[in-house]
């Protein structure tokens, strides 16, 4: 297989997946902030652009971060990435959605791409009120969603019990631009984050990625 990245994306969440689960694969490290997601010869792979991408061994290709994690731990189901249990695997993905969802894409989404979120009538743009506006929003959403995932981490090893799952790739991803950006994560997703960083794969995947 061929995993496709870029530094500072979400991607990270499936490299860990990858590490974890020990399976082999090729990395390939995109300029993502260059635009190079966004041109040929990657938009022949991957049409939307943006990574993570995965492309397996008979050449199909997979894109979406839920799809890849999630066919991931069925096609591995010895690592236990989904839990068996329907009330844990409801827990999981619906922290993980949420991490995706709403931190990552509208939170974190208008203060990494705020000309995506800016609006374009002429009254916003001879004010510049545009890019002060959705990035507060932006923050705003974030200290919302960090407090309720917070709340639901309460008690909790991982997103879905004592053991690690999918959920928890996504969680870290969205979680660990918090410090990034000068925002303190609260108590419980703290101790998810210190819990994530201490294993092996993601020591080996932070390293790859100069996070370290």
């Amino acid at each position: 297989m061929k995993f496709f990245w870029g530094p500072h994306t979400c991607a990270i969440g499936i490299h860990i997946l990858l590490e974890e689960i020990g399976i082999p694969y090729d990395s390939v490290k995109m300029d993502v902030a260059g635009g190079e997601t966004g041109r040929e010869p990657f938009t022949a792979i991957n049409p939307k652009g943006k990574v993570p991408t995965l492309v397996r061994d008979d050449g199909t290709v997979m894109t979406e971060y839920g799809a890849i994690a999630t066919w991931l731990a069925r096609t591995n189901p010895d690592k236990g990435l989904i839990p068996a249990d329907p009330e844990a695997e409801r827990q999981g993905i619906e922290i993980m959605d949420y991490a995706v969802g709403t931190l990552h894409l509208q939170g974190f989404g208008r203060l990494f791409k705020t000309a995506n979120y800016e609006p374009q009538d002429i009254l916003h743009q001879t004010l510049k009120l545009g890019q002060a506006s959705v990035k507060e929003q932006g923050r705003a959403i974030i200290d919302a969603a960090l407090t309720i995932l917070d709340r639901q981490m309460a008690g909790r090893a991982y997103v879905a019990g004592e053991t690690l799952t999918i959920g928890d790739t996504a969680l870290f991803y969205a979680t660990r631009w918090a410090p990034q950006e000068g925002i303190t994560l609260p108590p419980h997703l703290a101790k998810h984050h210190e819990r994530m960083v201490a294993r092996p794969a993601v020591e080996r995947v932070r390293a790859i990625w100069g996070e370290t």
